[in-house]
């Protein structure tokens, strides 16, 4: 009798929204740099870059383009007549304030707009400026950081409060016989344990959960099971040194309360001194501060937080990167373009970037026996390039 197969590894569940769709939300308190930063990220004025706390109360959107060496190059190769690129979809949150989770400072609406993103750029002030008020009157990025933290907590516990309550009282007339009341039994206990994460002072993105724990969240929409990555504001003059007096204790409080997120020092003030630049201006303005931009970093770091990938459909015509998230399967790919495509999937011929870099055309690719057809089981791998086929 033959061994049995191994079973296979279950496939992790991603916290957050499925889709491709996905926003990002720069997030801090008043007066660290939040409009200025979205203003130089998207190359608009939309928000309003002010010198008082709720400056801006109804969040400003724009799509950012994220850069790749990649696509450039498909560009340069294939010289079509549009280029589309993948974009980042960025969104300028109102200040949080302590106690916004109970209302103050026009905290449940800004909360309300933290909680329609799925992801957080948490701005940091780590620089000194007199001209620029604090809310609390004195630069401290420990406590801003501890104050967001807790501010979303708070409000993550009272909406899973409110989430238990309700299953309680649909649960008393439960029995255990049928799969539903077992469903609704597990539920509510992962609800318990959820709750008792965040009140250990814990974020949820940081528990161990397994799949169908993470299904329970995702209905939730709980703000500290969205990812975070951390931008610190400093002085142009303190980036372009490397050296900051508040650094080393941002990294430490991190590491200590949130290890593994992303830390991404940079200057708003020499961002938006390059932003309205050509170029060539740009580039001889970074020599001369002896630093460089660190926008493509940021909008790079914010689109692989959410777990985005993309693929690349390439010709004379166009060349486009297509967003999806990390696991999706070729027919759901390849429904980003077209609904039609995924329903009636058929195959898809892919090759990877680097083998049609190394080999130079595609019929060199196919020579060298590198393109392969891929069927609906086929999860696609970031950089793919693709052609579908779909039926009539």
């Amino acid at each position: 009798m033959p061994p049995k197969k191994a079973a296979a590894a279950e496939k992790k569940t991603l916290l957050g929204r499925p889709g491709n769709n996905l926003k990002i939300g720069i997030v801090g308190v008043p007066n660290v740099g939040k409009s200025s930063f979205f203003n130089a990220l998207s190359e608009t004025d939309l928000g309003k870059a002010a010198n008082f706390p709720y400056a801006t109360i109804n969040p400003e959107e724009a799509r950012i383009p994220v850069p790749d060496t990649r696509f450039e190059w498909l560009c340069d190769t294939y010289k079509p007549q549009n280029r589309i690129p993948a974009f980042l979809t960025c969104i300028d949150i109102a200040g949080l304030t302590a106690g916004a989770s109970t209302g103050a400072g026009l905290g449940n609406a800004f909360l309300s707009h933290v909680r329609a993103v799925d992801g957080i750029f948490q701005m940091v002030r780590a620089f000194d400026d007199a001209e620029v008020i604090h809310v609390d009157g004195d630069v401290d990025p420990i406590r801003d950081m501890a104050t967001i933290q807790t501010e979303l907590r708070l409000k993550d516990i009272e909406w899973t409060e409110k989430a238990l309550e309700n299953l309680k009282k649909t649960s008393r007339s439960l029995n255990s016989t049928s799969l539903a009341d077992k469903a609704k039994k597990e539920e509510l206990a992962t609800v318990e344990r959820i709750l008792a994460h965040l009140n250990d002072g814990k974020d949820v993105r940081k528990g161990d959960w397994n799949n169908k724990e993470i299904d329970v969240i995702n209905g939730l929409m709980l703000l500290t099971a969205k990812p975070v990555t951390y931008l610190v504001n400093l002085s142009e003059k303190d980036f372009a040194r490397k050296k900051n007096k508040w650094l080393p204790k941002i990294k430490a409080w991190i590491d200590e309360n949130n290890p593994g997120d992303s830390l991404i020092p940079f200057s708003v003030a020499l961002e938006e001194r390059l932003a309205p630049l050509s170029p060539a201006e740009r580039e001889e303005a970074q020599k001369a501060a002896g630093a460089t931009s660190s926008l493509g970093k940021i909008t790079q770091a914010g689109y692989a937080s959410l777990d985005l990938i993309r693929y690349f459909t390439c010709g004379p015509v166009e060349v486009r990167a297509w967003t999806i998230r990390k696991g999706t399967k070729a027919p759901q790919a390849a429904g980003v373009i077209h609904s039609d495509f995924e329903n009636k999937f058929v195959c898809g011929e892919i090759m990877s970037y680097e083998d049609l870099k190394e080999h130079g055309s595609e019929a060199a690719v196919k020579a060298a026996g590198k393109l392969r057809q891929q069927g609906k089981p086929y999860e696609m791998i970031d950089g793919d390039i693709a052609y579908w086929k779909a039926g009539a």
